[in-house]
């Protein structure tokens, strides 16, 4: 749990040592969305080699869950942890909670199973309101923590430290 001693269900501000400390923040969206995206992903995998009829079968959501586990696990290494500190704005990050990475692994899960009972629209129409609102609250997002990890541009950089 958070070295401050507590747990919160929401704690919104990014630039803080409590910012992925807690239960939910500005970073739970994108987790929402991993799910939307892993849904999609699975119905494509499962339609293209049209397994189970062509709908994802019961496996695709442990499947995602691993993915996800693992990305948390990968998330919280030493090497992600200072490369964000480097090219992103999380400047001060000292990784996830296990409650933080719990809840989003939760989140991530939420965002699968709802991308599976709904359009694929709306689900596409929720990840882009999902990822423009918090470029515009917290100047971040899925998209930009991506890009910034792989290929870091100084504009973006720049522009996410004036917010």
């Amino acid at each position: 749990m958070c070295e401050c001693g507590t747990i919160k269900l929401w704690h919104g501000v990014v630039e803080s040592s409590e910012n992925s400390q807690h239960i939910t923040d500005w970073y739970a969206p994108s987790h929402f969305t991993h799910g939307l995206i892993m849904a999609g992903v699975a119905w494509l995998l499962w339609r293209k080699w049209n397994l189970f009829g062509g709908k994802p079968s019961r496996w695709a959501l442990p499947i995602a869950v691993l993915v996800e586990s693992a990305w948390q696990i990968a998330e919280n290494t030493p090497m992600v942890i200072n490369r964000y500190r480097e090219v992103t704005i999380s400047w001060g990050y000292s990784g996830d909670s296990i409650v933080n990475s719990a809840s989003d692994i939760g989140w991530m899960t939420l965002g699968f199973l709802l991308a599976l009972r709904s359009p694929a629209w709306a689900s596409v129409a929720l990840a882009l309101f999902l990822e423009l609102l918090a470029l515009a609250v917290i100047r971040d997002n899925l998209t930009l923590n991506v890009l910034m990890l792989l290929y870091p541009i100084d504009a973006v950089a720049a522009w996410q430290a004036a917010g």
